[in-house]
């Protein structure tokens, strides 16, 4: 049971979420915009949230898109992350999300919810990095258009959020490969995992677990691309060029994480020679 009451509101438009945003918050209201909730709601329950009025963004039609058009693959923010895998439209995202819950949560937790996530692993992230995604968020006034980078490197502002995702259709299906290694079974929070994508015979790769936040690396890019070097000492090198503190939580040590890394490293060499 979430142990305060709140105001809920269901906009049919963009606007009307602005408007009722704008209205809430001139009160000195807390407010909060809702797509999947399974977060919201957990983190209410554990009295690490709290809210005086929600923004529920499932009954915008504009958050609910899922298609290609304009060689572009729109995926809207209250998209469900088993709706992205089932519709095989973008199969490195779809495997990647597929391993972030189970089965039925993932039947609530949406796409935008998944890269707004209070949590520093946002693994939703990880294709759109390598993919050259751009992601619109709507704000009280405007709608701007984003990087993935931009993104994962910080928040949305307070009455934004994200509405859409877009990823070129040349970059849909590529060669890939998505790794992850949990504490305990094949879903759960990661102590690594990655997303790799070849792309005019050079390897893109975006990291989750390492640091809190997802992050691509040009120079760990540049050195995993490096023909002049093995492949092991590729990884090896790789390794110890990256660029965030590697951090230790309650899931492993950093020497673990570094360990678990080479690991990942090796198998995404493996998977992506395969997969040409």
């Amino acid at each position: 049971m979430i142990p305060f009451t709140f105001d809920y509101y269901k906009p049919e438009s963009i606007e009307e979420a602005y408007k009722t945003f704008s209205s809430e918050w001139s009160l000195g209201k807390k407010v909060i915009f809702y797509s999947g909730g399974t977060e919201v709601i957990t983190f209410a329950r554990g009295g690490k949230l709290k809210a005086d009025a929600v923004i529920d963004l499932k009954g915008i039609d504009e958050c609910n898109v899922l298609k290609i058009e304009d060689d572009q693959l729109i995926i809207g923010s209250a998209v469900t992350l088993n709706e992205i895998t089932e519709s095989e439209l973008f199969p490195m995202l779809g495997n990647m999300v597929r391993k972030i819950a189970d089965h039925t949560s993932r039947n609530k937790i949406t796409i935008g919810g998944n890269l707004l996530s209070g949590l520093p692993y946002r693994e939703a992230l990880l294709p759109l990095l390598v993919a050259d995604a751009l992601i619109t968020v709507a704000g009280t006034k405007e709608r701007d258009v984003f990087p993935a980078e931009q993104i994962a490197a910080a928040k949305v502002k307070d009455g934004s959020f994200i509405t859409q995702i877009k990823v070129p259709v040349s970059n849909l299906n590529l060669p890939y490969a998505c790794l992850k290694q949990t504490r305990t079974s094949t879903v759960g929070y990661p102590i690594v995992s990655i997303a790799a994508m070849l792309k005019n015979e050079r390897i893109r790769i975006a990291f989750s677990g390492l640091s809190d936040t997802p992050f691509r690396s040009a120079v760990v890019e540049g050195v995993l691309n490096d023909h002049s070097l093995d492949v092991k000492e590729r990884i090896n090198k790789a390794v110890a060029k990256m660029p965030a503190t590697i951090m230790e939580d309650f899931l492993a040590s950093k020497k673990f994480r570094q360990f678990t890394l080479t690991q990942l490293l090796n198998e995404m060499f493996e998977e992506l020679e395969e997969a040409q």
